[in-house]
């Protein structure tokens, strides 16, 4: 079943640690090593790591570089002057729906990195290739599958880097959220995540993950899963590519209407002409369930201005309450009520602002 699958180079360690091995967009991922909660408090209250290596890295480079990455996404990488700092972005088709959503990293004019997500990763190269093809600019896509990725989370997180790899500390310690530092032997860390908890993300050739897989089991962080990863995603009010967004869903809808710049009318990104000036009937909002049960992908929602879907949900090991993103009717707000379909039976749901956690903090 699994003889098809891509592996990351640190599977081997997966399985000494005991990972339950799943198909996750055509690579052998561990979504648990023992307890899920467990990985999910460890993130939360001291430092656990993930191993991301099947997202790939794209080095966009060339003289052309930021006059294609203005066109090829919606956010405006004009915003980035200062080199290492990141933007997160939409990357998107011509009607406005999202090809994918990205971290891009500015490191010179002619120097660019986005971070693009597994499941999307061909389709992102082949377009981002006949983009660049189409726009005839001076710029080289390159596909960096040399390269492997370890994010460490939680507010513990950047000490045990540092306590694993001392001689990054004086580079990395003074980096602000969302930048990044390019280190010798290609190495890049960058203060980036995916948990609403503080971190690195780190970014070392392949050869390399294993004996930084293992200092960090040495200073004591965590192996996490993909289980614990999407809870604590979810908690943190974060999209996930294929729930909240896709092809079909523009960010508009999604929540991710702050990530989409309109301000420089001369700038035609792509997608531009299909969401300028569109009024939106849909909007993403948070459920927290006020009974018993989980809500799941995929189930009603019924609130005072009509029905709506559940995108994402789940238990959230934090509240000890069922949440939820869900995409209802334009002009349900935080304070309202509304009931989701739980197997055949209407259960009460309070409609909450997101994010539900955030570096440890309920907020809702």
């Amino acid at each position: 079943m699994t003889a098809n699958l891509k592996q990351t180079p640190l599977y081997n360690a997966h399985l000494i640690a005991g990972a339950r091995m799943v198909d996750f967009g055509g690579w052998n991922m561990p979504v648990a090593y023992g307890s899920q909660i467990e990985e999910h408090h460890a993130v939360r209250q001291s430092a656990g790591m993930f191993d991301v290596s099947h997202m790939l890295n794209v080095d966009i480079s060339g003289k052309g570089a930021k006059t294609f990455l203005r066109r090829l996404l919606a956010n405006d990488v004009e915003r980035l002057s200062v080199p290492g700092k990141a933007l997160y972005s939409c990357m998107l088709n011509e009607q406005g729906g999202v090809i994918d959503d990205l971290i891009v990293y500015f490191f010179s004019l002619d120097s660019w990195r986005l971070v693009v997500n597994a499941g999307t990763a061909d389709t992102d190269l082949e377009w981002i290739r006949r983009q660049a093809d189409f726009q005839g600019v001076d710029v080289t896509v390159h596909d960096r599958r040399d390269l492997a990725m370890l994010a460490v989370q939680g507010p513990e997180a950047r000490q045990t880097v540092w306590q694993a790899r001392p001689d990054w500390q004086p580079v990395t310690e003074s980096l602000s959220p969302f930048t990044a530092a390019l280190l010798a032997d290609d190495v890049m860390v960058a203060r980036t995540g995916y948990t609403g908890e503080d971190g690195f993300e780190v970014v070392v050739p392949a050869g390399q993950i294993q004996a930084l897989w293992n200092d960090l089991l040495a200073a004591g962080v965590r192996p996490c899963g993909l289980g614990a990863r999407d809870t604590l995603r979810l908690e943190a009010g974060m999209n996930l590519y294929g729930n909240e967004m896709n092809q079909q869903v523009d960010p508009l809808i999604a929540g991710l209407g702050w990530t989409v710049s309109f301000k420089d009318a001369g700038r035609d990104f792509i997608g531009r002409a299909a969401l300028e000036g569109k009024t939106p009937h849909e909007t993403m909002v948070g459920l927290r369930l006020r009974e018993r049960g989980v809500m799941r992908t995929g189930m009603k929602v019924r609130t005072p201005l009509g029905e709506g879907v559940v995108t994402s949900g789940t238990m959230s090991p934090t509240l000890g309450v069922s949440i939820a993103m869900a995409r209802v009717p334009v002009g349900v707000k935080a304070g309202d009520q509304a009931e989701v379909e739980i197997r055949g039976k209407w259960v009460g749901a309070d409609v909450v602002s997101m994010p539900f956690v955030r570096q440890g903090k309920v907020l809702v």
